[in-house]
């Protein structure tokens, strides 16, 4: 099942579902009890929004062999974890936008976890559970910043730095997907979940034996090899197999 967050044009935000290219209302909190109503709005009527309004988003660093070597640096023997603001998440079809400060913004392609279920010290064969689906990401990098910072804060956290969407899909094998990236159409990454140093629910499992996972906080996997330069009037997508494709222009911010 696909969940979204709507907004209609009362400029009113709603939680939904979607089936074909109609949606339905879902009353009630998706992170417990709730109903979904029969699926009759076409979907080309609403703006789609991120479809998760997360209270911290955990990214993972380097959780892809290749794009570690492509960057000259060591595959990590624990995950290398870092804080992106919720002040980040923009929604399908909003404009990434180029900050001053930077003169080379990247994207990076990565799965996104959803935790449905709050919880401390889940155990790996308990993170199912835990998770109410996934979604797809850009991790958004400021790269020189990145490079130049002693910390990834700066680089990893400016407005519009962290685009997700286009719905949470509760139905999906996180094993073995595959992660496509376009840039006006080329392709720049291509791989999948199973190339991953640290499973999902290693992840899972590890996260939350440092801190509470609470319903709604959303987990980066980590992006493959191929990351690049992002530019005024780009636009990129993002396809993961399974999920449905995540679509942003950039543009540079006034």
């Amino acid at each position: 099942m696909k969940l979204i967050r709507y907004q209609n044009s009362e400029k009113e935000s709603h939680i939904g579902w979607v089936l074909g290219d109609k949606l339905g209302p879902v009353r009630g909190d998706i992170f417990g009890e709730y109903q979904r109503e029969e699926a009759t709005i076409p979907v080309e009527d609403v703006q789609l929004l991120a479809p998760v309004r997360p209270s911290k988003i955990i990214a993972i660093g380097r959780n892809y062999a290749a794009h570690a070597e492509e960057h000259g640096a060591e595959v990590p023997e624990i995950p290398l974890a870092f804080f992106k603001p919720p002040s980040a998440v923009i929604g399908p079809g909003e404009a990434i936008h180029i900050p001053p400060q930077t003169q080379q913004m990247e994207h990076e392609a990565e799965l996104a976890v959803v935790i449905g279920k709050g919880g401390r010290w889940i155990a790996m064969d308990e993170a199912d559970a835990h998770i109410l689906g996934y979604t797809i990401a850009n991790d958004i990098t400021a790269r020189d910043l990145q490079r130049s910072d002693r910390l990834w804060t700066r680089a990893k956290g400016f407005d519009t730095f962290a685009p997700l969407g286009p719905w949470i899909e509760t139905d999906f094998d996180p094993t073995d997907a595959i992660i496509t990236c376009r840039v006006n159409d080329a392709i720049r990454q291509m791989a999948s979940t199973r190339d991953m140093v640290f499973s999902v629910k290693k992840l899972v499992a590890f996260i939350s034996s440092i801190m509470t996972l609470y319903p709604g906080d959303v987990i980066l996997t980590g992006t493959p090899e191929g990351v690049g330069q992002l530019k005024k009037g780009d636009v990129v997508e993002i396809d993961i197999e399974g999920i449905g494709t995540l679509t942003n222009p950039v543009s540079e911010e006034e």
